[in-house]
């Protein structure tokens, strides 16, 4: 019988309910109650669900924080779209610019691992930080 209290009380409707004022609550039918458990319960399967919690040191407080990714299933306005597909693009945009400066970058190193001098007595110094920092070379 307790297990059976506290599926109840887990039940998102009756915690919602239970923090009406009882005249709003009684104003619900069944048919209403039932719609909402469904709406609720309907929650959407998220491909990462992060949500840690860190006690802070002193303080009587603990907090949160919620990454949740997944398919949006949900009708986005005309301004939700045009700031989805601009995301999108500024995303799409900085990954190539760093696909492309890290391409460049390995190419460089190799050059200069190679020891091959495109210009005579020039050097962007990369390869020196690289052999002193990296390969600890003197």
């Amino acid at each position: 019988m307790r297990t059976l209290e506290k599926q109840i009380q887990k039940d998102p409707v009756v915690q919602l309910l239970s923090r009406m004022a009882q005249q709003d609550r009684d104003s619900f039918s069944e048919q209403q109650i039932q719609a909402m458990q469904l709406a609720m319960n309907n929650t959407a399967n998220h491909s990462i669900d992060f949500r840690p919690v860190v006690k802070v040191p002193l303080l009587p407080w603990s907090f949160y924080l919620v990454l949740l990714v997944g398919r949006n299933r949900r009708e986005m306005s005309e301004k939700e779209q045009l700031v989805a597909a601009r995301t999108l693009f500024a995303l799409l945009v900085s990954g190539i610019a760093i696909l492309a400066v890290s391409g460049l970058l390995v190419l460089y190193l190799i050059k200069s691992a190679l020891g091959i001098d495109i210009f005579d007595n020039f050097s962007f110094g990369i390869w020196d930080w690289f052999s002193h920092t990296v390969l600890n070379r003197p």
